[in-house]
């Protein structure tokens, strides 16, 4: 873990740039806590990516911590500042179900944002975690998709359903689903399609997986996680609100977090949608995919490093 705090210490970097010395400027900047200060600092933080909702609620709950705590130097809000955006962040293990139980993972996301490399990333974790998984590789469509999965599922060492290319995605859901219940798999993982241009298609497409999901694995655990990019910033977050528009999302992936200076997207996208980031990624490898922790997140993101024993 130690490892991949560092990666994301590296990775954020750019996006420490943009946020950290413009805040550090304002604390040094300002001799008294006024509204200017405050507007100073909700400035930063939505050029910083984070979203007018999320940078909202970080400075009133900035304003209430200095109020209730009376304090005058701005100096001292900076941890008060870290904390706050932490606040907004965090995910309960409750959400982390798909793991503890017989459960189908979908995976939805338009191509390019790194969808299929992350469910290998996934199908890894969960077999590392001595889970029985199954893969489904239902994003027919994408020339080579399936062979990509073909290696992550080697590389994992774990079984793979596919079909043929432009093949019916949901028999192949189908298809992999009986092949979950012969094996008696605890998690069947499913690579879907992500064309967004087409959003009729794509509802359909998702309807029938769902409807065969329903029928055939009752009282199965679902989860329904959309891969986003971060280099993408604002445009993650409209591509993950027209996902939620045809499909329930219960969780986001967060790419491509090593080297972007819009690495803010991560606390807008919790706030301004209400799903929670699950994992980060932050590299290539089948390690650079972690779970979302928002302490190690911030503490990266502001180069905090007492709280890592660093």
């Amino acid at each position: 873990m130690a490892g991949f705090f560092k990666r994301l210490v590296a990775g954020l970097s750019k996006t420490r740039e943009n946020i950290v010395a413009g805040i550090d400027n304002i604390f040094s900047g300002f001799s008294s806590i006024d509204e200017d200060f405050y507007e100073e600092i909700e400035e930063i933080l939505i050029m910083g990516d984070l979203g007018i909702n999320a940078t909202t609620k970080i400075v009133e709950e900035l304003k209430q911590k200095v109020r209730e705590q009376h304090i005058k130097d701005p100096a001292e809000c900076k941890e008060l500042l870290i904390e706050s955006i932490k606040d907004q962040m965090r995910v309960n293990d409750a959400d982390y179900r798909f793991e503890q139980e017989k459960s189908v993972v979908l995976v939805v996301g338009v191509n390019g944002v790194g969808k299929t490399t992350s469910v290998g990333k996934l199908a890894g974790k969960l077999k590392d975690q001595g889970k029985k998984v199954i893969l489904a590789a239902a994003d027919t469509f994408r020339a080579a998709a399936g062979e990509q999965l073909q290696q992550w599922a080697d590389r994992a060492g774990v079984e793979l359903i596919g079909g043929q290319e432009g093949a019916d995605p949901a028999s192949v859901i189908y298809d992999s689903v009986a092949a979950a219940k012969a094996r008696n798999a605890d998690v069947l993982l499913c690579d879907t399609a992500g064309r967004l241009h087409n959003k009729k298609n794509l509802m359909e497409e998702l309807g029938k997986i769902n409807r065969i999901l329903d029928r055939e694995l009752q009282g199965v655990y679902k989860e329904t996680l959309v891969v986003l990019d971060g280099t993408t910033g604002q445009n993650a977050l409209a591509q993950a609100r027209q996902f939620m528009e045809v499909t329930d999302i219960t969780g986001i992936i967060l790419t491509k977090l090593d080297g972007t200076a819009k690495g803010g997207i991560a606390v807008a996208i919790q706030s301004e949608l209400g799903v929670p980031v699950k994992f980060i990624g932050v590299g290539e490898t089948i390690d650079d995919l972690e779970k979302f922790d928002a302490d190690q997140f911030v503490n990266a993101l502001f180069d905090v490093k007492k709280e890592q024993g660093e």
